[in-house]
């Protein structure tokens, strides 16, 4: 380094020497090292650092990658998302939902017909819709009718058994009405079949049948075939050890007390009612006994 002097008073001044890092007085001859060292040291731990923090960020970038799905499939089953479905699947699904929409359609129609006041279109379709309709949907409003039943109405049921050695057995009379309320009495929620389903075939039958059990028309031939196979699903195909060959059915009718402040007579005396005998094998078929 070169050196620049002073002259003073006649007096050439030399500069001070300006000592070189690290050789100052009170300095350590290493100590000027130290600091480049430590901060090539440093440098170093960060980068491996820094190489060790890369490291874990992909791994852990792969783990919440597997806890974000899990978390979407979570979130997918708490909301009631339904999976994908294949194409056939959705094919599938539409159709039979189409089905039941047009038959939910179609019955809601047919019982719009049957107890809307008579017009162009029931008139036309009446039979249509009567076949659909009875015996199992008929509507009505006795629910309202001022005046209530004043009988009391059991059907009873018979058959015609025979044995595996030919022989045929006429059993005795079963009260199905006194069945049906054994089941419904003492029940909270009585099944709805029991209270009304023989009820209401036997007055579908009396009001569609004239003298001699002769059928009006073709209600009075559903109804007959609507109360033999209630009786027949009653029997069962075998009983008594023996195969069911015919079925008869009855009303025993007693008229319900008067109450005591009337002047009303009471009549005690039991009415019966009879069809003529049912084969089993030919449903539907009348035979005179």
């Amino acid at each position: 380094m070169r050196k620049r002097s002073a002259v003073r008073n006649g007096e050439t001044m030399e500069p001070p020497e300006r000592p070189e890092p690290g050789t100052g007085p009170g300095t350590d001859p290493g100590a000027g090292a130290g600091p480049v060292a430590a901060a090539g040291a440093g440098d170093r731990a960060v980068d491996s650092s820094g190489d060790a923090a890369g490291t874990r960020t992909d791994g852990e970038a792969g783990a919440d990658a597997g806890t974000d799905a899990e978390e979407a499939s979570d979130e997918a089953a708490e909301t009631g998302q339904l999976p994908s479905l294949s194409t056939g699947s959705w094919v599938v699904v539409s159709l039979a939902v189409a089905a039941v929409a047009v038959g939910v359609v179609f019955h809601l129609a047919m019982v719009f017909l049957h107890v809307a006041p008579s017009n162009t279109a029931s008139k036309e379709y009446q039979s249509t819709v009567d076949s659909y309709i009875y015996p199992e949907f008929e509507q009505n409003w006795k629910l309202f009718a001022p005046d209530p039943l004043q009988q009391n109405i059991h059907v009873q049921a018979r058959a015609e058994v025979r044995s595996p050695g030919g022989r045929l057995q006429t059993t005795g009379w079963v009260d199905l009405t006194a069945v049906d309320l054994t089941g419904i009495r003492h029940t909270v929620a009585p099944s709805h079949t029991r209270q009304n389903e023989l009820r209401r075939a036997w007055s579908f039958y009396t009001s569609s049948h004239g003298a001699n059990n002769t059928p009006t028309g073709v209600r009075g031939q559903l109804s007959q075939e609507y109360v033999q196979r209630i009786v027949e699903n009653r029997f069962g195909p075998q009983l008594n050890g023996g195969d069911v060959v015919r079925v008869q059915a009855r009303s025993a009718t007693v008229w319900v007390a008067p109450p005591s402040w009337t002047d009303a007579k009471p009549n005690n005396e039991t009415q019966y009612q009879e069809t003529l005998w049912w084969s089993v094998a030919t449903s539907g078929q009348e035979k005179a006994s």
